[in-house]
């Protein structure tokens, strides 16, 4: 295999691992909006707040959740919020979890963007140099992993959701912080019913789009031959 074939093999196995990672985010993106939790609370036997907050009272304070996540604002976005008779929505260990995701969450923006900026610059670069055909096949590639990947998931999460969620927060929170109580406000809008439903939807719509990168590029590869 000469150099410039060494190069190009590499090159494409860097973009076909880039593509699940880039998929993974941008549904995770997709799926932080109010539509989402408008979907998800109306959604069958999704259960009640057995201590007394209406889906109404539910459907106003979550996006609050959300929109910290992905605004410039500061902790006292979410600290500053009551319920009302006037008590804090979140207590401590709520807001200082959520200064926490939202710094995973920001840290995924800027690599979503470094990712698409780069798959932009590779793409620009295979079309100015006439190896198109490369970065399909590199797309391609990169789509097929990201359904193998995602089947891997399902496997293990069909096994065991709890030990999915709760390996998950090991590895991106310090140990405890993220456990509460039932009572506390981030269970009472979000409870693992609506994370169980985030999974799959975060499964399903990253393999429909893996499989049509994996599809849609294999056959224009064809076609083109």
């Amino acid at each position: 295999m000469s150099k410039v074939d060494r190069l190009k093999t590499i090159g494409k196995w860097l973009v076909a691992l880039i593509i699940p990672l880039f998929i993974l985010i941008s549904v995770s993106r997709l799926l932080m909006t109010p539509i989402f939790i408008q979907i998800e609370y109306r959604m069958p036997g999704f259960p009640e707040d057995s201590f007394g907050l209406s889906q109404e009272e539910r459907l106003g304070y979550a996006p609050y959740a959300v929109d910290y996540l992905l605004n410039a604002g500061g902790i006292e976005y979410l600290g500053d919020l009551e319920f009302e008779n006037g008590g804090a929505l979140f207590n401590e260990r709520e807001l200082s979890h959520m200064v926490d995701v939202k710094d995973l969450v920001q840290a995924g923006v800027r690599v979503w963007l470094a990712l698409f900026l780069f798959l932009v610059l590779v793409g620009v670069v295979s079309w100015r140099w006439k190896m198109q055909d490369w970065f399909k096949s590199a797309l391609s590639l990169g789509g097929l992993l990201t359904v193998s990947s995602l089947v891997l998931i399902s496997m293990i999460g069909i096994i065991s959701f709890g030990a999915l969620f709760t390996n998950f927060h090991r590895i991106f929170f310090e140990d405890g912080s993220w456990l509460f109580y039932y009572s506390d406000t981030l269970i009472r809008l979000f409870p693992i019913r609506f994370w169980q439903d985030a999974v799959i939807a975060e499964v399903l719509l990253s393999a429909a789009a893996g499989a049509g990168i994996w599809l849609g590029f294999r056959k224009k590869e064809i076609s083109d031959e």
